[in-house]
Formats: C-alpha cells, sequence, structure tokens
C-alpha cells in the first residue's frame, strides 16, 4: 500500500517532481564540477605558473651567509670562488619530490671582451641539454622551457643535440649596440683564453637579460678554466601552497615532532622540496624564489575559493528552488494529507511518505547531476587548461552528502506545514 502510494504520487505530481529533480540535478552539476575542479585545480595552476619562470635557487653553500635556511635570498656576503659540481645537477631527480620538479637548469657567470675592446656578461646554461638518469627516466632541462616567455626575433634557439657547443644567443640590446645579427660569426675572449662563436639567435627577455649573452654551458666554463663547475642552478618545481606546519618548518625542520617532520617531508611544500635538494647535491643551500612561492599560493587559494563559493551559491540556490516547488506540491494535496490525518495517520507517517517521494526525486537528480557535472569539468579543464580532469572517487560522498543536506533544507518549510496541518480546517474550509 504505501509503495503504492509513492509511485501514484510520484505519478501524479510527474510534473512539480521533474522540476524538482532538475533542480537538485543543477546544483548537483556544479558541485560536483567544481569540486572536481578545485580538487584537480592545483597541479594545474601550478603547471601553468611554471612558464614564469624558477621558483628555487641553488647554490653553494659557502657562497652565501644566510640567517635562514629558506627564508633569506639574495642576502649575504658573495664568496666568488665556491661552486656547484655539474655532475650533481641531475640529482635533483632523485629526490622523494623528484616528479614535481618540471625543469632546471645550471648557470655559470663570467664577463667576456668583445672584439671592439668592450666587456659584457656571458651566461653557460643548459638550453635543451638531453639527460638520461638513473632511474630509467629521460628528459630535456634547460632555459628553452625554463624561459619559455622569451622572444626570438631572428634566428632560433639553440639546440644542443644538433648545433656546435660554439654557438650563442645574444641579447636584443647588446646586438644593436654591436650590430650583430643571427649567423654572425664573432670572437669571445675570456680570462683562459679565445673562442670564434656563431649567433644562432637573438633574444627579447624584457630585462637586464638584453645585454647579455647566453652560450652553452660548456664553452663558458672553457673560457673561464672552470670546467664542471656551476655557480647556481635555478629550478622550476610545482608545489603546494605553504601553511603553518611548512612555515614552522622553513624555520627549523629539526624542531618539528617525529609525526609533524613526516606531513612536512612527505607533503610538496617549496620548504620541504628545498630541504630534500640540500640532501641530494653536496655543499649546496636551496632557497625559494619568495616572490615566485608565494604569488603560486595567493592565485591557488583565490581560485580555489572562488570555486567554493559558486559551489556554496548553487546549492543555495538548490535550496531554495526545492523549497518553492516541495511547498507548492504539499499545498496542491492538502486535502489529501487532511483526509489521511482525519483517518488516523500520524504526522510522522506523512511526512516520511513525502520525505521518500523528495529523496527519490533527489536519487535520479543527483545520479544525472553528477554524470552532467563531471562533463562540466571536463569542458572547463580543456577550455582553461588544455587538459582533462581527473575524476576523483572522494567527490562522490561529498556530492551526496550535500545534495542529502540540500534537500532536506529545502523540504523544511513543506514539513512544518505538514505538521500544522488540521484536517477539518483543509476538507471543510477554515472558519472566518
Amino acid at each position: 500500500m504505501f509503495i503504492r502510494m509513492i509511485r501514484g504520487a510520484l505519478v501524479r505530481q510527474r510534473g512539480k517532481m521533474f522540476l524538482i529533480a532538475f533542480t537538485i540535478a543543477l546544483g548537483a552539476s556544479l558541485a560536483t564540477a567544481m569540486l572536481n575542479v578545485m580538487l584537480d585545480v592545483g597541479d594545474k595552476v601550478n603547471q601553468e605558473l611554471k612558464t614564469y619562470g624558477a621558483n628555487i635557487t641553488v647554490k653553494p653553500n659557502s657562497s652565501t651567509l644566510l640567517s635562514s635556511l629558506y627564508d633569506v635570498e639574495d642576502e649575504g656576503e658573495q664568496i666568488e670562488t665556491a661552486y656547484l659540481n655539474e655532475e650533481d645537477v641531475s640529482k635533483l631527480k632523485t629526490i622523494f619530490w623528484a616528479y614535481n620538479i618540471v625543469d632546471f637548469a645550471p648557470f655559470m657567470k663570467m664577463a667576456v671582451t668583445l672584439e671592439d675592446g668592450n666587456e659584457a656578461e656571458a651566461v653557460g646554461t643548459w638550453f635543451n641539454h638531453h639527460l638520461d638518469l638513473t632511474t630509467g627516466e629521460s628528459l630535456d632541462a634547460g632555459v628553452v622551457s625554463l624561459r619559455s616567455w622569451w622572444e626570438v626575433t631572428d634566428g632560433s634557439w639553440i639546440d644542443e643535440q644538433n648545433d656546435p657547443v660554439n654557438t650563442i644567443m645574444v641579447g636584443r640590446m647588446l646586438a644593436v649596440r654591436q650590430g650583430w645579427n643571427a649567423g654572425q660569426t664573432v670572437t669571445l675572449t675570456g680570462p683562459r683564453g679565445s673562442e670564434e662563436v656563431t649567433i644562432a639567435g637573438i633574444y627579447d627577455a624584457g630585462g637586464d637579460e638584453d645585454e647579455q649573452i647566453y652560450a652553452p654551458l660548456d664553452l663558458v666554463q672553457k673560457l673561464n678554466g672552470l670546467d664542471g663547475k656551476v655557480e647556481s642552478i635555478e629550478v622550476s618545481a610545482i608545489t603546494t601552497p605553504d601553511n603553518d606546519l611548512a612555515k614552522r618548518a622553513a624555520q627549523n625542520p629539526a624542531a618539528l615532532s617525529a609525526a609533524d617532520y613526516e606531513t612536512w617531508y612527505c607533503t610538496a611544500y617549496v620548504s620541504a622540496i628545498c630541504y630534500q635538494i640540500q640532501e641530494a647535491i653536496p655543499d649546496a643551500v636551496a632557497s625559494a624564489v619568495r616572490q615566485v612561492a608565494e604569488s603560486e599560493g595567493s592565485i591557488l587559494d583565490k581560485t580555489q575559493l572562488l570555486m567554493i563559493l559558486i559551489t556554496i551559491l548553487s546549492l543555495i540556490g538548490a535550496a531554495l528552488g526545492i523549497s518553492n516547488l516541495v511547498t507548492a506540491s504539499v499545498m496542491e494535496r492538502a486535502q489529501e494529507f487532511g483526509l489521511m490525518k482525519a483517518i488516523g495517520a500520524k504526522d510522522y507517517s506523512i511526512t516520511g511518505l513525502v520525505m521518500i517521494e523528495i529523496l527519490i526525486t533527489a536519487l535520479v537528480g543527483g545520479v544525472a547531476g553528477y554524470f552532467m557535472g563531471f562533463g562540466f569539468a571536463q569542458l572547463i579543464g580543456h577550455s582553461v587548461f588544455g587538459s582533462a580532469i581527473e575524476m576523483k572517487v572522494m567527490v562522490i560522498p561529498i556530492v551526496v552528502v550535500l545534495i542529502a543536506l540540500v534537500t532536506a533544507a529545502g523540504s523544511l518549510p513543506a514539513i512544518r506545514m505538514i505538521l500544522r496541518l488540521r484536517p477539518a480546517e483543509v476538507l471543510h474550509g477554515s472558519k472566518t
């Protein structure tokens, strides 16, 4: 009997039940889309921000006198005789968070004398340096991707796999002043000799780099007499925004409890990655480029907050829509409920009947809304980030709970109306 009553009510009220299911589906779809994107957006936002350069700098331990391992950047007295070994650079990909390190490049700077007697700063680095790691991974690292916003206005980037070592890239301002063009041959003189080099390309960096020469690391090491040495390493890593634990760890990891240390070490905080880099590379100090790291965290936090607000507002809208539709349905069925009360039905029985009808409708709308929402998430992922959004299993129970709460909240006015309903009034009309 109870099942027949539910089935009959759903059939008779199918118009309103469809609207309730549709309202729930819209709320569930937005919640599903925003939650999936929010849980997957961290890596994607960080990947987008990696196009704006490195967020970690690695220098020799004795080159800078630091007051803090991570919170001080470019402070102290520089000791020019300190260097890192080039062969240690690949150890960056052996740390716990190796897969979060998306690019890196070593650097060596020196002053070179040009053919007209003037001096310029030459920067030795990797361009698209190929590495075959002990882990079996192969990758190309260097400034071609680390400085992806630079524009090559004449010629092309150096290709380390095909171009000879005696090729250079010249900054736009220096090239204009010297009258140089791509393909031209010039002579550079360093402390340990001279080299005839060919200009592979002219780049426009939009900064001080436009006055510099970028050359293969081997060439600058040879001119400087420092084979196998580098002054610094720039690292671009995907990181998790800092919280209180990360800030405490940045001050002194040794002061953390064992549980906090494990949590910090196994989370991709910039300080944790810096710490692990120092463990991997002998006599090195890794420090965060705070302007970049803090900007990444701020942008990610604001993006996630926006998505949470959209989810909350969509659920509030769904609750209001459900409230209006369920209340209208109860008003239309007032005589039916009045008759049920008159023949002995209890309030909880009638309320249970209505809630089961609404929950069945909510289940249909929620399932449809989940798949619609996942489709919306893919649309957002491909249009904004150019890649798919990963389906997060944990979103399913969250959406179920949210829809249940929204449905219950939207049904409260109708339940109150049922509880206040008087059989005599609805069956015979209220007295005036």
